[in-house]
C-alpha cells in the first residue's frame, strides 16, 4: 500500500510538534529528537534469499561509488583504492588509484577549474579530500582539519564537510579560505540544488540551508527519524532517505520546506538520482533489493525492484544507458543492472 503526504508545511509541523510533545526533546530543541542522538546507520543484511539481478564484476568491499557521465567513468572506492571503470567498457582493466584510508563518500565535482573535471574521495580517517583527475586517475590529496566526510565544487571553491567540527569550510586553491559553523551537530554531505546548497546532518537528523556566500548556516528542517543519505533531483528538490523512519523524503530547497514523506520500509539507505529518467534508485539493506521510484509526478510511483548482493550499502546510475550499479559492504563485489 501507497501512502503519501504532499503538504510540506503540514508535514514539517508534524514531525516538529512530535518531537516536541514526546517528552524526548532536549532543551525545547524543536530539531532534536532525543538528548543523546547517535547517527543512523546502514541496517545490517541477512543472507540472501535470491540471486542478484544482472551481472557481479571483481569481488570486494565497497564503500563509495560515483560515475561521471562527462568522462564515462565508475568510481569505486574498496579496499584503500578508487578504482575507475570504463563505463563503454566495464570488463578492461580498470585504472587504480591508492589512497591512504577507506574512501566515505565519492563526489564528482568541476572545483578547481583549472584542474578539469574531476573526483573528490574524503578520507576522514586520514583528514584529507583527494582529488583525482578524470579520466586519467592523477591524484592530489589536500589535508582538511578534522573528519571531511563528503566534499563538493563550488564554481571554482570548494566545500568540504567536516563531521567531527559540525563546520563546511570553503577551500580555494587547495587552502581554507573560510569556515561555516551554526546549529550543526555534525556535518554529513553536502548537497548542491541549482544555486542552492543544504547540509545534511546525520546527529540531529536534519536538513539545513546553507549560505556560502554571507558563510551562515540557515534555517533547519527535521528529516525523519534517522536521515542517513540524501541527492539533488532534476526539479530543485533535496531528496532524503530516513532509514530510521522507513521513508523516502522530498525538500524544496528555495525555500527549504518538506514536500513529500513516501513509506519505503526495507532499511532503505543509499541514493542515487537519473537525471535523464526522473528515477531515484535506493537501496533496502534488509532486504538486499534495489528500488527505483519515478519521482516526476505528484508522489513517488516504484517502477523496478531488483535482488541486490548482500549489504549494498552503495549506489551510482549511469545516465546514458540507465544502468544501475551497486556496491556491497561485505566483499561481494560491484553489481551491475541493466533496467
Amino acid at each position: 500500500m501507497r501512502r503519501f503526504a504532499g503538504s510540506g508545511v503540514m508535514l514539517g509541523c508534524v514531525l516538529l510538534v512530535a518531537a516536541c510533545s514526546s517528552g524526548q526533546g532536549g532543551g525545547g530543541d524543536e530539531l532534536q529528537v532525543v538528548d543523546n542522538p547517535v547517527a543512523a546507520t546502514a541496517p545490517v543484511s541477512p543472507v540472501p534469499e535470491a540471486s542478484p539481478a544482472g551481472t557481479v564484476l571483481v569481488p570486494g568491499n565497497v564503500t563509495a561509488m560515483a560515475s561521471d557521465p562527462a568522462n564515462r567513468v565508475l568510481a569505486v572506492a574498496a579496499d584503500n583504492a578508487v578504482s575507475l571503470y570504463r563505463l563503454d567498457d566495464l570488463g578492461a582493466t580498470p585504472v587504480r588509484v591508492p589512497v591512504d584510508g577507506p574512501v566515505e563518500r565519492l563526489t564528482v565535482s568541476q572545483a578547481e577549474r583549472d584542474l578539469g573535471s574531476g573526483l573528490l574521495a574524503s578520507i576522514p580517517t586520514r583528514g584529507e579530500v583527494v582529488w583525482i583527475d578524470l579520466p586519467g586517475g592523477q591524484a592530489n590529496a589536500l589535508s582538511v582539519a578534522g573528519q571531511p566526510v563528503d566534499a563538493a565544487g563550488d564554481g571554482p571553491d570548494m566545500l568540504v564537510a567536516v563531521r567531527d567540527r559540525k563546520a563546511i569550510d570553503v577551500l580555494a586553491g587547495g587552502n581554507v579560505v573560510k569556515t561555516i559553523t551554526g546549529e550543526l551537530y555534525s556535518a554529513d554531505q553536502i548537497v548542491q540544488s541549482g544555486n542552492q546548497t543544504v547540509v545534511l546532518d546525520r546527529l540531529r537528523t536534519a536538513v539545513f540551508a546553507v549560505d556560502v556566500p554571507d558563510g551562515k548556516v540557515g534555517e533547519g528542517l527535521r528529516a525523519g527519524d534517522g536521515a542517513t543519505n540524501a541527492v539533488a533531483d532534476s526539479y530543485g528538490r533535496v531528496l532524503v532517505t530516513d532509514t530510521r523512519g522507513g521513508a523516502l523524503l522530498a525538500f524544496s530547497t528555495a525555500p527549504l520546506l518538506l514536500r513529500q514523506l513516501y513509506p519505503v520500509p526495507g532499511g532503505i539507505y543509499a541514493i542515487a538520482y537519473d537525471n535523464q529518467r526522473g528515477l531515484a534508485w535506493v537501496t533496502l539493506t534488509e532486504r538486499n533489493e534495489v528500488v527505483g521510484f519515478d519521482v516526476r509526478g505528484g508522489e513517488p510511483v516504484e517502477k523496478y525492484r531488483f535482488p541486490t548482493v548482500r549489504q549494498p550499502n552503495s549506489i551510482a546510475v549511469d545516465e546514458q544507458t540507465s544502468r544501475v550499479f551497486v556496491g556491497s559492504a561485505t566483499g561481494e563485489g560491484i553489481q551491475v543492472i541493466q533496467p
